[in-house]
């Protein structure tokens, strides 16, 4: 039987950080809001290396652009917000090419990234020594890095002090209005699906068909016996980035495999794509431990952008950010938390919107 706690303004399913920064949104605007989560093994935001570079994100076009600028200018805003050690740090990019095949490439980058600086072959390798010789480099000053594991949490451990549930269940069944989760009958003003690569599984009790699929990523976590705090990210403009982080860390990858379904598991193949990337890319790493390998399956659009807003009468998602979750999450999360508590939604994030495949 439904009690008088089982009525809120919003239930998020997805516990993510998709669906932990649409909940902590809800709650910070004053409303109730549940959050449910059976927290799938490959759940992207648990293997995602955290990279935080609008400036050098590779979709076309200026409404992608604007939407990803707004995003890396909010994560400062949240990260000043949220308790304890969340994970979010600057530590600037070096973008680079590594022969003449790729320099052109590079090069087009630069052109319409404005804040990116080039610097020299060898300046290039003293801030992050490991490199291989590079024939182009830019330095991008404003990049960051984000632990997703840690910031997820964070903003989860916010939102909790501000009242949400968090309801460590399945969701079973999904209607508008209605959504039934741990023998529990969850009535509400709004659904919110933010379940990454499994929202299509979700959406479709409400009639809507999500064109989003799971992308797996593979990515090596190494330990070296270096200080790595004041390394940056290496992101070659054709290849895989290396992710320092403290404490000896660095992380690499990833490949991208639209065609393996659930399967969130090392592949041989993948290790031989991470490795052969070291050895091309930063070949001072190739005798480097191998810590862990992170396997996460991207909630990846057939257009490549991010799927948002609604899809029902009442249901909402927030879904389709590829290998963009870390960076698209907490600013997105916010919008689609604001219309679903009966905001307008801004015209010019209209080529975003779930209707385009309606």
């Amino acid at each position: 039987m439904t009690g008088p706690s089982d009525a809120v303004d919003v239930v998020v399913i997805g516990g993510g950080l998709a669906g932990a920064s649409v909940a902590y949104h809800v709650v910070a605007a004053g409303a109730r809001a549940v959050l449910v989560d059976r927290h799938d093994a490959g759940r992207a935001t648990d293997a995602g290396a955290g990279i935080l570079s609008p400036e050098t994100t590779r979709v076309a076009g200026e409404a992608w652009a604007a939407l990803a600028r707004d995003c890396g200018r909010y994560y400062r805003e949240l990260a000043r917000e949220l308790p304890g050690d969340h994970g979010f740090g600057e530590c600037g990019l070096l973008s680079v090419a590594l022969g003449t095949w790729d320099t052109e490439a590079c090069d087009e980058l630069a052109a319409r990234s404005p804040g990116l600086a080039p610097i020299g072959a060898d300046e290039a390798r003293a801030r992050f020594p490991p490199l291989a010789d590079v024939t182009r480099a830019y330095w991008n000053p404003g990049a960051a890095r984000v632990d997703g594991r840690r910031f997820a949490a964070a903003v989860l451990t916010a939102a909790e002090a501000m009242g949400l549930e968090r309801v460590a269940a399945s969701a079973d069944r999904v209607a508008p209005g209605r959504v039934e989760a741990g023998g529990r009958v969850l009535r509400c003003g709004a659904v919110v699906v933010s379940g990454g690569a499994w929202s299509p599984q979700l959406a479709v009790q409400v009639g809507a068909d999500l064109p989003v699929a799971p992308e797996r990523g593979q990515i090596a976590h190494l330990r070296v016996d270096a200080d790595t705090s004041g390394w940056p990210i290496v992101s070659p403009v054709l290849g895989d980035y290396f992710v320092p982080w403290p404490g000896g860390r660095v992380a690499t990858g990833a490949t991208r495999e639209p065609g393996a379904g659930f399967a969130a598991h090392t592949t041989v193949a993948g290790l031989r794509q991470l490795a052969n990337e070291v050895a091309r890319v930063a070949p001072g790493l190739i005798d480097a431990e191998v810590l862990e390998v992170r396997v996460g399956l991207r909630p990846a659009s057939s257009d490549g952008l991010p799927v948002l807003g609604p899809v029902a009468g009442g249901v909402f998602v927030a879904t389709g950010y590829g290998a963009d979750g870390l960076l698209l999450s907490p600013w997105c999360g916010r919008l689609v938390a604001s219309w679903a508590l009966g905001a307008p939604v801004d015209d010019a994030l209209e080529p975003f919107l779930a209707t385009r495949f309606a």
